[in-house]
């Protein structure tokens, strides 16, 4: 699939681990080393660069999908020798890994990262932290979220070691300071050589995040080597989609095989479409009205089976596109459509919602069509004329006494 011809429409993209390394990398944050590979051979191929350019003995080798838990699931695993390399990048290539954040269904490995061992006998003892950047919505600032017992998901650190997770903001309009660094690496119990590194280490992170519009900026484990060097041994990269459009060349990162194949049709129809576990679908123009009527669908005894906004410019084409996606879920036993006519006229809309259903051809479940707005009269004529198996509505509580009868037939 050519993925440059697919509007950008998501709120975030995700990234590999490779890609995200890369990016820190590229700011100068000193990382695990590694190459990606698709093949056993390739992944041969790589651990021989890897032992030239760094010295490297032992090799991880490592799952690269669109979930956390990739270890507890068997998706990551040490190497030994290049025989070794081989045998596991064939294990792992093509299996279906389920962890704990990809549910039962799992997700198909098609890359694996063959990484540098960085855990090597050293004059100390290593450590592991955790760090993450995020946005903090109720203040307006970047927030470092950090720990010293790294290795393992936050929430269960926050669970039993509430104790150990710490924080410290950061004003956008003035950067990172230099006594903020020095407070985390404190906080983490470093001194020393360690102690400069990570404060060299934490301000590669901060530049790495705000020049790339990152949402999200998480690694873990971060590594305190036995010689102190201060590493990404891991990283999960979130990016704004809505600031791509500074970063083109971050575009090219988006992985189509990670993502739900109903959510990429509907990118490419600008609708923006997530996936749910009801039974109504929903095409609304909105994402306000979206979240109201979800509301309504619960409150008449169903529930949603996704959320999808049409935008302000619904029409015949965006109309059918996004009846094709609600009913590719078979779990749908019926639609509502609501539409605010704002921008554009619910006469509009009505005759759209006629013309899909026509070329689609027989819709199986039972359409409610909630048109409010300018030409909302004129727009229930429509409906109701059709001679369609559609209901009409103008007002919520309308619709909402549609959702529950024909969910109670």
């Amino acid at each position: 699939m050519d993925q440059s011809t697919l509007p950008v429409n998501l709120t975030t993209m995700n990234t590999h681990e490779f890609q995200g390394k890369s990016l820190l990398k590229a700011y100068n944050v000193d990382i695990q080393e590694g190459f990606v590979a698709e093949t056993p051979e390739q992944a041969v191929t790589v651990a021989k660069q890897l032992h030239e350019k760094f010295g490297s003995e032992y090799f991880v080798v490592k799952a690269q999908i669109h979930a956390g838990g990739r270890g507890k699931g068997g998706g990551v695993k040490l190497a030994k020798s290049l025989d070794d390399v081989e045998r596991i990048a064939g294990q792992i290539l093509g299996m279906q890994l389920i962890t704990p954040q990809t549910g039962p269904e799992g997700k198909k490995v098609n890359k694996v990262l063959i990484a540098q061992d960085v855990y090597y006998k050293g004059p100390s003892e290593h450590k592991e932290f955790y760090i993450s950047l995020l946005l903090n919505r109720n203040t307006g600032r970047n927030i470092f979220m950090y720990s010293p017992e790294g290795g393992m998901s936050i929430e269960e650190v926050a669970e039993k070691s509430p104790e150990q997770i710490f924080t410290e903001e950061i004003d956008p309009s003035i950067g990172m300071q230099q006594f903020q660094m020095r407070n985390i690496a404190f906080n983490l119990g470093l001194s020393g050589t360690a102690f400069k590194n990570m404060q060299k280490f934490l301000n590669g992170l901060y530049e790495t995040y705000t020049g790339i519009d990152a949402q999200l900026l998480e690694v873990n484990p971060v590594l305190k080597t036995s010689d102190d060097r201060i590493l990404a041994v891991d990283c999960k990269l979130v990016l704004d989609d809505n600031a791509l459009f500074r970063h083109p060349e971050l575009a090219s990162m988006r992985d189509l095989n990670e993502e739900d194949p109903v959510e990429v049709e509907a990118g490419k129809h600008n609708l923006n479409f997530v996936k749910l576990d009801g039974n109504v679908g929903c095409m609304v123009n909105g994402a306000g009205l979206a979240m109201a009527t979800m509301d309504i669908i619960k409150l008449s005894g169903g529930a949603p089976a996704n959320f999808l906004d049409v935008g302000g410019g619904a029409n015949p084409k965006t109309v059918e596109a996004g009846f094709r996606i609600i009913l590719k879920d078979p779990e749908v036993k019926a639609i509502l459509i609501n539409i605010f006519g704002g921008i554009v006229r619910c006469d509009r809309v009505a005759n759209g919602v006629v013309e899909a259903y026509k070329s689609i051809g027989e819709i199986k479940v039972p359409v409610i069509v909630r048109l409010q707005g300018t030409n909302a009269e004129e727009a229930k004529k429509i409906i109701d004329n059709s001679g369609l198996r559609v209901f009409s509505a103008v007002t919520f509580s309308e619709a909402a006494e549609l959702v529950t009868k024909v969910l109670n037939k």
